[in-house]
């Protein structure tokens, strides 16, 4: 027999197994990772680890110990390279690995420049592994030039590390405006005002159009005609879902590795969660791309392969830290027709109605704001505009009323 077999050591997969044997499971639970660590945590990456305030043990979601405690086998550097669904067998390092029941937690990976454009030269960096950022912290010297291309969270968490280390920091995004995808224009205005405050240069509405260099990149010649000499290069461009694997043995694919509502696959031994995995929300198939999301349907899915057919239900949350300010993010701001700001000075918060129904909120510094806004939307339920626009009105009886 061979038990439950997840692939991909990432927060998904270490909640999923974790979460397994808490369960009841006694099956033989066996988790495979690609890179040489265990499982770890990937937001401190771009932040606290790199700017050296983090050691890479701290990072570890558990001791490596833990697994071996609850009889779970776990196999690192070990990338699986093929799924045989007939035979029910994984292969990684050159062996077979039989499984009863199998997890796709294969994660996302970052997107990158096209060698067309230079982005195969030295110094071209991703941020997504401790090996990417190991490889990118020498760089990261006072008064060196780096040119980050790409204005979402990834991208601006790494200009404010490098902007508070000494180095000349110049940010490009090919959108209007920063966080363009992510947020409305006025959580936009309050980074860049933010970031250009601490002397990063914010170049918006202006794309890549190649690196220069022999051999190592050393400029970049920018879609607005003008050129800039950098020493290296930070592409902040977002995240795909790691599908191969799964598309290779056959699996549907839908924005991601497509799931029921229950976290199961088109095949009926196999699941998904995490980054990978999309699942049925008002009417499509979403993916979500965050620590939240990967704990939550890991734990649905755990608990439905040991039979509790519980429906993931998703409560999106997020989080993001740059400089002094800590971002919190609740619900999805899709279709937002207006956003209501409440700006009590070193507190502010931007919310999103849409039909006049609260739907998401950005909170910056704004703890108990995002408490307030987090649960009511988690609840469906709303609150009034005016009440939120008013700074010194008192939030709480919303959650009462």
């Amino acid at each position: 027999m061979g038990g439950v077999v997840v692939i991909g050591a990432g927060q998904a997969g270490a909640s999923l197994v974790a979460r397994l044997r808490a369960g009841g499971c006694t099956e033989r639970i066996t988790l495979i990772g690609a890179e040489p660590q265990p499982p770890y945590q990937r937001p401190p990456l771009s932040k606290a680890y790199l700017l050296g305030d983090m050691e890479m043990s701290r990072l570890f979601l558990r001791p490596e110990s833990f697994y071996a405690d609850q009889d779970i086998t776990l196999v690192t550097d070990s990338p699986v390279i093929a799924v045989d669904r007939a035979a029910r067998v994984v292969i990684a390092d050159g062996k077979e690995l039989a499984y009863d029941t199998l997890v796709f937690c294969t994660g996302s990976a970052p997107r990158r420049l096209p060698a067309a454009i230079g982005g195969d030269l030295d110094g071209v960096c991703v941020v997504r592994t401790i090996a990417d950022v190991d490889a990118m912290k020498p760089r990261f010297a006072s008064g060196a030039r780096v040119m980050i291309v790409g204005g979402g969270y990834i991208g601006l968490e790494a200009a404010a590390v490098a902007s508070k280390l000494g180095l000349e920091v110049t940010l490009v995004e090919m959108s209007e405006r920063i966080l363009q995808r992510v947020a409305a224009p006025e959580t936009s205005a309050y980074f860049r005002d933010l970031h250009r405050s601490h002397g990063v240069t914010i170049l918006e509405g202006t794309g890549l159009g190649r690196l220069t260099g022999e051999g190592r990149v050393t400029g970049a010649e920018l879609t607005d005609g003008t050129a800039r000499e950098v020493d290296f290069v930070i592409a902040g461009i977002g995240i795909v879902p790691e599908i191969a694997l799964a598309e290779s043995c056959g699996l549907g694919i839908e924005n991601g590795i497509r799931t029921d509502a229950f976290g199961r696959t088109d095949d009926p031994r196999i699941w998904a969660a995490g980054d990978c995995a999309s699942f049925p929300h008002g009417g499509a198939q979403i993916r979500l791309e965050s620590v939240g999301n990967a704990i939550d349907q890991a734990d649905v899915v755990a608990d439905n392969i040991l039979g509790a057919g519980r429906v993931y239900e998703a409560r999106p949350w997020f989080w993001s830290d740059q400089y002094d300010i800590k971002l919190q993010i609740a619900g999805l701001n899709a279709g937002y027709d207006r956003v209501v700001v409440r700006d009590g000075g070193a507190a502010r918060s931007h919310w999103y109605y849409r039909e006049g129904r609260l739907i998401a909120l950005d909170a910056m510094n704004d703890p108990r704001g995002y408490m307030v806004g987090k649960r009511l939307i988690e609840a469906g339920r709303s609150a009034p505009p005016e009440v939120v626009a008013d700074a010194a009105s008192d939030l709480k009886p919303l959650l009462k009323a």
